[in-house]
């Protein structure tokens, strides 16, 4: 039985990585579901990554059994977004599952500048990048997609992100590491539990989930990596089992991890895997 038939979600930065595993889930489980991003085919942001556009992604979220719809949306344009939820108003008149996935944070890198380099050693466009499409367009896109979410009295909002809360104040606990990076995804875990606090009077869920080392299509992971790795499918069903519980409110303001949500509802990476907690020593 397809859980999620007769829904309507939007899900940004869809076109790869757990974007679009996120998609694509929904559709299986019967939702309708507006991708968003900036890659058109013959307009890519990755033609080294073919297949990835927003097009892509909902041609295989209606293949699957859902039904996919393609908008072209930079979320760091405000005036783009309010045209992707006048045309969700347009077209279904409301909205049930917000995911909010659009990440600029890894773009324009070059070969030697390193993620983990010291903060004075990196750009600065790229700090603004995290905030600008990253936290800003969280809340922007949040923000215009209520009209079409409260007047239902319920409803679910995902933040991905990042665990940084388990990094301590010991500073010999920390590895590989960016200060930009931490910054934005500690700001989009705290912006989670002030809009489930906002939100909780009208029965709208919002969560923070923070999936493990994803197989996205920019990795090459070796054997070994495969093995502690999970495909981008299986953020997308955790997704789907919050999106289907009638107790979801339960939840709410809630940093979550893909794979504590396996264990506890269930379900299995694609292919039927179990995978075992993530980080390794959880």
């Amino acid at each position: 039985m397809r859980r999620l038939t007769g829904k309507v979600a939007v899900v940004t930065g869809a076109s790869r990585g757990g974007g679009r595993g996120i998609a694509l889930v929904l559709g299986e489980e019967g939702a309708t579901v507006y991708v968003t991003g900036r890659s058109l085919r013959g307009a890519s942001t990755r033609e080294d990554l073919p297949g990835t556009t927003v097009p892509d992604t909902a041609e295989q979220v209606t293949a699957r059994g859902g039904v996919g719809i393609p908008v072209r949306c930079d979320h760091a344009v405000d005036t783009d977004v309010e045209w992707l939820f006048e045309r969700v108003k347009r077209q279904h008149g409301r909205l049930d599952i917000l995911v909010n996935n659009a990440w600029g944070g890894y773009e324009h890198y070059i070969s030697h500048e390193s993620f983990d380099a010291p903060f004075w050693e990196q750009p600065i466009a790229r700090f603004d990048r995290m905030w600008q499409a990253g936290v800003r367009s969280h809340m922007v896109t949040t923000r215009l997609a209520l009209p079409l979410t409260m007047p239902n009295r319920q409803g679910l909002i995902v933040n991905t992100t990042y665990d940084t809360g388990s990094r301590n104040w010991d500073l010999d606990q920390f590895g590989p590491y960016s200060v930009f990076y931490d910054t934005a995804k500690t700001a989009i875990n705290r912006m989670t539990l002030g809009m489930a606090r906002d939100l909780r009077p009208h029965g709208i869920a919002v969560v923070a989930l923070w999936p493990g080392w994803m197989n996205t299509e920019t990795m090459n992971p070796t054997p070994e990596d495969l093995n502690v790795m999970e495909s981008v499918g299986y953020i997308g069903r955790a997704v789907a089992a919050l999106a289907a519980d009638p107790d979801v409110m339960t939840r709410t303001g809630q940093l979550l991890h893909t794979r504590a949500l396996g264990r506890e509802y269930g379900f299995t990476d694609v292919g039927g895997r179990q995978l075992s907690p993530w980080p390794p020593d959880r």
